[in-house]
């Protein structure tokens, strides 16, 4: 039975070709990027740095937005915060995130949240083939290429990535 979450039917509604990778999730990691990265990077043939983590924060406006970078990699909340046309950001708190989102931590996806966020991507995910990023639960990625990602979620790409 083919899996189904709000983020693999937004790409299936949209018609963008897709891949979901599914590996065994460790309820005691609270390291989901770098459990995602040690679980696929080897099997697929990809690197740390096409694995995107999908991060919840807070324009100094008060509305949520969404931060996608790669796993490796920390946000530069200054830089998302003028990619996204304001001045200042922070992160989300947890509670928030989910709620905004309608994913647990772990699993929060760019794709087919509650409602579409302002989003900004690292514009290093224009240099890839493809990209994985949440499927919408923990231990599920979705393999696609950057430009979809980026069409699907109505995003800007700027380098917002530090470290």
């Amino acid at each position: 039975m083919a899996v189904s979450t709000p983020a693999i039917r937004a790409l299936v509604q949209a018609r963008v070709p897709h891949v979901v990778h599914s590996y065994a999730h460790d309820a005691r990691s609270d390291s989901y990027g770098d459990e995602a990265v040690a679980a696929l990077s080897q099997r697929l043939g990809v690197t740390a740095a096409q694995i995107f983590k999908t991060l919840i924060i807070e324009l100094s406006t008060g509305a949520p937005a969404v931060a996608v970078v790669p796993v490796p990699n920390s946000l530069s909340l200054k830089a998302a915060a003028a990619a996204l046309g304001a001045p200042k950001a922070t992160m989300a708190d947890k509670t928030k995130a989910q709620r905004v989102t309608g994913y647990v931590l772990g699993g929060v996806s760019p794709l087919g949240q509650k409602r579409q966020l302002p989003t900004v991507v690292d514009d290093s995910a224009t240099i890839w083939d493809r990209v994985l990023c949440s499927a919408g639960r923990r231990g599920l990625e979705i393999e696609v290429a950057p430009a979809d990602l980026i069409r699907v979620t109505a995003a800007v790409t700027a380098p917002i990535a530090a470290g």
